[in-house]
């Protein structure tokens, strides 16, 4: 019997702009003092294009079939992380993020290229629409109206904020494990976009 593991298809980040996000974050635990956001460790953000969930270990080898078909028509993607907002809305934040600026018609073909290849191997696609992003932090359940009105409104004045640039240049498969501090991320595969 073959174990399942927690999947997902992203993005990695390079090292130095997982930096600067931390550097970010820091900067918002300092100007917001709130105690009710989990914040998303530097080193596991990522941006993910499809969430597989749980997965049979022993078929990984047609989800890297998958990702490389979707992989082959991409070239590396010219991305730059760019201003901070919140889902669903700044007047509710329940996810703070950083938004995504460059070649983003890019971005979307190639995420809609890994639904087109992964999707019929069993992964249903995303009913919502893709919202390229990296989480930076979550509110916890019985924020304040106060703590979530500082929130929205600290997003709102850093809306153009520059945090990095990077090339993308490849599609990871990447393995979640919930630990009790948060989740460990494990890149399993990795297919260079272009090839």
């Amino acid at each position: 019997m073959s174990e399942d593991w927690r999947l997902f298809i992203a993005l990695e980040l390079p090292p130095d702009v997982l930096r600067a996000i931390g550097r970010v974050q820091s900067d918002l635990k300092s100007a917001l003092g709130v105690r009710s956001l989990r914040w998303t460790r530097p080193e596991g953000i990522h941006l993910t294009l499809k969430f597989l969930g749980d997965a049979p270990a022993a078929r990984l080898d047609e989800l890297k079939a998958g990702m490389a078909l979707a992989a082959a028509p991409s070239r590396p993607i010219e991305l730059r992380a760019l201003g901070l907002g919140c889902f669903p809305n700044l007047e509710r934040p329940r996810v703070l993020w950083v938004g995504l600026a460059g070649d983003i018609d890019a971005l979307r073909a190639l995420q809609a290229g890994v639904e087109r290849r992964i999707a019929p191997l069993g992964f249903p696609s995303e009913e919502r629409g893709f919202s390229p992003h990296l989480t930076l932090a979550r509110t916890a359940q019985g924020t304040s109206r106060p703590d979530l009105a500082a929130i929205g409104a600290v997003a709102a004045r850093r809306d153009r904020l520059e945090v990095g640039a990077w090339q993308a240049t490849s599609l990871s498969l990447m393995r979640s494990q919930l630990k009790p501090d948060g989740a460990v991320y494990t890149r399993v595969a990795e297919t260079k976009l272009g090839t």
